[in-house]
């Protein structure tokens, strides 16, 4: 896929949560599977909960401290719609393109994210209030 092609699917839709543990226990109810990757983001403060929902997955967020962005977020706004995730094949390139067009970033570069994704995000500002994340699988990962 071409940079200027745009992203490719859906990746994830992030939701921030005030308890991770309940929220796990309360979609595991809700969609009769237990989730497929759980995993702490040290550098980010959070800790990753995933569920996966055919090509596309759920992600739960819970802040490990209150000076995470999930920690700042619930602090604002509560639980709900952090973020949506679209898969991209180039990360840098995709950035480039959405840079071309207008947009404000808030990575310059992919980084390393949970999954062993390389990911960048862009600002609610240049995507219709939504925060935005760009996220580049790795090879042989779905």
């Amino acid at each position: 896929m071409a940079a200027d092609s745009g992203p490719a699917a859906i990746d994830h839709v992030g939701l921030a949560v005030a308890d991770i543990d309940a929220a796990v226990a309360f979609y595991e109810r809700r969609l009769g599977k237990p989730p497929s990757h759980r995993e702490e983001v040290p550098q980010d403060g959070v800790i990753a909960v995933f569920f996966d929902l055919g090509d596309s997955s759920l992600e739960l967020l819970g802040s490990t401290r209150s000076d995470s962005s999930i920690g700042r977020f619930l602090e604002r706004r509560g639980e709900g719609l952090h973020h949506l995730a679209f898969v991209v094949s180039d990360i840098e390139a995709e950035l480039r393109s959405w840079q071309l067009r207008g947009a404000e970033l808030i990575d310059q570069h992919g980084r390393p994210g949970a999954r062993g994704r390389q990911v960048a995000f862009i600002h609610p500002r240049s995507a219709g209030g939504v925060l935005t994340e760009l996220c580049q699988r790795q090879v042989g990962s779905a």
